[in-house]
């Protein structure tokens, strides 16, 4: 279903070829350059559906897109993988200070604020931001300042406000605004508040936005020309707002309101404004839509900040200075918008009232046409998003915070007066010090500018002073001004009276002439318009004549003529009887309620009266007419003197002074017997509607109660939640660091660990055991003798089917397929209760092990042999080496026996018994020796 906010559904039918044609062919494939356009999308709960059926529809359009989702600061968010799986173009993660590149979808951070100056992502973190986490506003409005009408905006489906003061940014810069269709959505509240701001442009499904935003963006950029029949048409239907709304756009600047219609027309697929006329005149809520589209109102707090340190530090200072303590002091801020500049100038103005001028009577009037906008700036009620530009100081001492939004303080908010008034059609407001009027003027013609110029200075008091901005042209008429800043086109008065011309005031008479007349050279136009006002008024100052044109309210229109031969001098006023002598001023009030009365023409004569000290006689003519295109009755009033050449003039009827006035009471007194009746009538309504007040206060007051007591039920449910709350989040803070734990257990686990349920399936798996079993995350799930293996262990499952059915341990030593060899530990997964859920397979490298057996094993048979050398070495030296040695000494001892005489004999015998006794000792040690290492070698 499509649904098109303030317009009815005969629109579908407008729409049909645009939402079921194929992607724009057009709207080719463009390379990753900045774009024209940036879609950003706001999206909260049920958010992630839509966003794969909007991008499933995208094409490469050249369009950027930038998502902003609300996210929790803790919690790790998978989009840009599930996302990419619905759209061809590339997905990222935001990151500070990127680029925005056409056909990418950005992502914004889950502990971050986002923002958009330069074509550049700015991320702020959440901590740094108190208040709600207006994550969507926040994006929106930074979008509508850097991209103005080139920034799309979306709302899709979501709990709370958040985005709704977005989309109002988006509209009021120029740029187009989409809501989810809520009829079809379990989340409602974010799509129903972005309506209900009325700023919404389309109200759609998601499917059907892309050839939306796409026939937007081609539109746009396909805007032809100017055309003379442009012209024409921009003319019939701003002469059309102006017949059935109060606003008068006839004297805006025509780019401006050809630039904002054909938009408006493009965005429900009309491309001939002759058809838009049409469709305006069939469709009423439309035509307020348009009109309000064109009404810019783009405000914030102390916007430009040097131009306010000007007011504070300089402007105001100065205007304090001519002040006595307990005088009043005016200020008027001219196109208020939603009230958020007149705040501004009243905190200011509230810090310098301190002293002897803290009992100055202060008055701000903050006035703008638009009534919506004043009843939202009475109020004083702004979302977080809109007070960014006020100082943490400032916003504590001004403004109270209700947990949603920021409401100006009561001292504050007395100092403002909100009124209803338009600059091109009412009086200014008077004797003001000071005069704002900021980016206001730049949508209007030089030739209104100079009008509400001129009527801004009027209201000016001596030495008062005039703010316009750095975005409003200099001024032209500078006669007694002081320019105290250039820049910021900040003016001070120096008159000493204030005179204004009655043309400032007269009201626009060029409907008829806009409806009838050819565009013309806008040169050659005020050229004529020019010439004929000169003729006119030298010819009726030379037959005598004055003539002036009055609305019914005897308001001055327009005068031909020497005004000051007739009229009083006033400053200030455009009431024509007031402007008249006494005894003319009889004549004509008289004469111009019977004309009035009777619609026809009517004449007197012989009217006399002194003016500046000579007497004068004059004849008076009042004819009726229709002013304004016919849509208001009006009078011509014709003052002539003995000079003038009218045929007529003696069948006038002679002024009687006495008989006038007689008249003139009794008509008088029949206006207040008419009105003390309409009084009485609306004195017995009043007593009606307060007796039906009081019952509704009394109603309002038992619901109150109701809601009082529902609300502290309320506030004891949100208690206990929040204990509740609290509990979980210790729990999920005790379940973080057990995780924690195990996460930093598995990554310090060189050996590998696989945990199996009871259905063999792979339910978690450290780092290490993928040295073992070919894994991937993707594994998780399934059975484990899906998986292969790097180890000879055929009996892997048989095994662990074993320990899960008899909660055993099973322990095997085998070899890898590289040669390496492991411990393999089987046992079961007990949960609490001792129930086994599962078994863990843990994977021990005994490799260095196995290497340690194998060397000893290989020392040990080098040991054997060296053992048996020695036993050799031993039998030798107790066999081979003793038993010749016991033969020697046996043979040394007969000798000795024989006692030879010889004495040299004797001392060699001596000595080779010696040698044979050492050769003895050394034989013995040698065998002990061998067998004490032999013992030890055995050992």
């Amino acid at each position: 279903m499509v649904i098109f906010n303030r317009v009815p559904i005969i629109l579908v039918v407008h729409l049909i070829p645009l939402l079921f044609s194929k992607k724009n062919p057009n709207l080719s494939f463009m390379s990753n350059e900045e774009p024209n356009y940036i879609v950003a999308i706001g999206a909260s709960a049920g958010g992630l559906e839509e966003l794969n059926t909007f991008f499933e529809r995208t094409p490469h359009d050249g369009i950027s897109y930038v998502i902003v989702q609300h996210l929790s600061s803790d919690f790790k968010s998978a989009m840009v993988e599930l996302l990419s799986k619905h759209s061809s173009l590339l997905v990222k993660e935001a990151k500070q200070g990127m680029t925005v590149h056409r056909n990418v979808v950005y992502l914004i951070p889950n502990d971050k604020f986002m923002g958009i100056k330069n074509n550049k992502l700015q991320l702020t973190s959440k901590d740094k931001i108190k208040g709600p986490h207006l994550t969507i506003d926040t994006f929106f409005n930074a979008l509508a300042l850097d991209n103005g009408k080139k920034a799309i905006g979306i709302v899709l489906s979501g709990l709370g406000s958040d985005g709704s003061e977005g989309v109002k940014a988006i509209k009021q810069a120029g740029g187009m605004t989409i809501a989810r269709n809520p009829q079809n959505t379990e989340f409602t509240s974010m799509p129903e508040h972005a309506i209900a701001t009325d700023s919404i442009d389309f109200i759609l499904e998601p499917q059907f936005m892309p050839d939306v935003i796409a026939s937007y963006v081609k539109s746009n950029d396909e805007v032809s020309e100017n055309t003379k029949a442009d012209k024409i048409n921009i003319v019939e239907i701003v002469d059309y707002i102006h017949q059935n709304l109060p606003f008068d756009f006839s004297d805006y600047k025509d780019t401006t309101i050809l630039r904002r219609t054909k938009r408006r027309a493009a965005a429900i697929n009309i491309y001939d404004l002759k058809d838009y006329l049409l469709f305006l005149k069939e469709n009423p809520e439309e035509l307020k839509a348009l009109a309000k589209d064109y009404l810019i109102s783009v405000t914030s707090f102390f916007r430009d900040t040097e131009a306010f340190d000007l007011i504070e530090n300089t402007v105001l200072p100065r205007i304090l200075e001519n002040l006595n303590p307990g005088d009043e002091i005016k200020l008027w801020v001219a196109g208020c918008a939603t009230g958020e500049e007149a705040y501004s100038i009243a905190i200011l103005l509230n810090e310098l009232l301190v002293g002897k001028f803290k009992d100055t009577v202060v008055k701000i009037f903050a006035t703008d046409v638009d009534s919506a906008a004043l009843l939202y700036a009475g109020k004083g009620t702004y979302s977080a998003d809109r007070i960014n530009g006020i100082s943490t100081k400032r916003l504590k001492e001004y403004f109270n915070f209700d947990g949603k939004n920021y409401i100006v303080k009561p001292e504050i908010r007395k100092m403002l007066i909100f009124a209803q008034h338009d600059l091109v059609k009412n009086p200014p407001y008077c004797n003001m010090h000071f005069i704002s009027c900021r980016n206001l003027l730049i949508y209007m013609t030089p030739i209104l500018q100079k009008k509400i110029y001129t009527m801004l200075l009027f209201g000016l008091k001596t030495n008062g002073f005039l703010f316009l901005g750095s975005s409003e042209n200099p001024l032209t008429i500078i006669d007694n001004l002081e320019v105290v800043n250039k820049k910021w086109r900040i003016y001070k008065s120096l008159k000493d009276k204030r005179t204004v011309n009655f043309d400032t005031f007269a009201l626009p008479e060029l409907s008829a002439y806009r409806q009838t007349a050819a565009i013309k050279d806008d040169t050659s136009k005020n050229i004529n318009n020019s010439f004929t006002e000169t003729v006119n008024g030298l010819i009726a100052n030379y037959i005598g004549y004055l003539a002036i044109c009055v609305d019914i309210e005897n308001t001055v229109i327009k005068s031909y003529g020497n005004t000051a031969k007739y009229l009083l001098p006033q400053n200030f006023n455009t009431n024509l009887p007031e402007l008249l002598p006494r005894a003319l001023a009889v004549a004509y009030n008289t004469l111009s309620k019977e004309v009035l009365k009777n619609e026809q023409f009517a004449s007197v004569k012989g009217i006399m009266f002194k003016l500046n000290d000579v007497l004068m006689e004059v004849n008076l003519s009042i004819s009726p007419i229709n002013i304004d295109g016919g849509k208001q009755k009006g009078l011509i009033v014709i003052f002539n003197d003995d000079r003038a050449t009218s045929s007529n003039k003696d069948k006038y009827p002679l002024f009687n002074e006495i008989e006038y006035n007689k008249k003139y009471t009794e008509g008088l007194e029949e206006e207040l017997t008419e009105v003390k009746n309409k009084l009485q009538e609306a004195h017995d309504k009043l007593i009606t509607s307060n007796e039906n007040m009081q019952s509704f206060n009394e109603e309002l007051i038992s619901a109150n109660e109701e809601m009082q007591s529902t609300n502290e039920e309320m506030q004891s449910v949100n208690e206990e939640l929040h204990t509740i709350n609290t509990d979980y989040q210790l729990k999920n803070k005790e379940l973080a660091e057990i995780n924690d734990d195990l996460n930093n257990y598995f990554r310090s686990n060189i050996n590998g660990q696989i945990f199996i349920d009871n259905n063999l399936r792979l339910m978690k798996y450290s780092p290490g055991a993928v040295k073992h079993i070919n894994l991937v995350s993707s594994d998780i799930g399934r059975p484990i003798n899906h998986i292969s293996t790097n180890i000879k262990l055929d009996t892997i499952v048989e095994d662990t089917k074993y320990v899960i059915e008899k909660s055993t341990l099973v322990t095997k030593e085998i070899e890898a397929n590289n040669g390496k060899w492991y411990q393999v530990m089987i046992m079961p997964y007990l949960q609490s209760g001792n129930k086994i859920n599962g078994a863990i397979i843990t994977f021990n490298d005994i490799s260095e092990l196995k290497n340690t057996q194998s060397e000893l094993h290989k020392k040990n048979e080098i040991l054997l042999r060296i053992n048996e050398e020695l036993e050799y070495v031993k039998k030798t030296a107790t066999n081979d080496i003793a038993i010749p040695l016991t033969d020697i000494e046996k043979r040394i001892k007969n000798l000795k026996d024989l006692k030879s005489p010889d004495v040299d004999v004797t001392e060699l015998l001596s000595i080779v018994d010696s040698s044979v006794k050492t050769l003895r000792s050394l034989a013995n040690d040698l065998a002990r020796k061998v067998t004490i290492d032999h013992d030890n070698g055995l050992n």
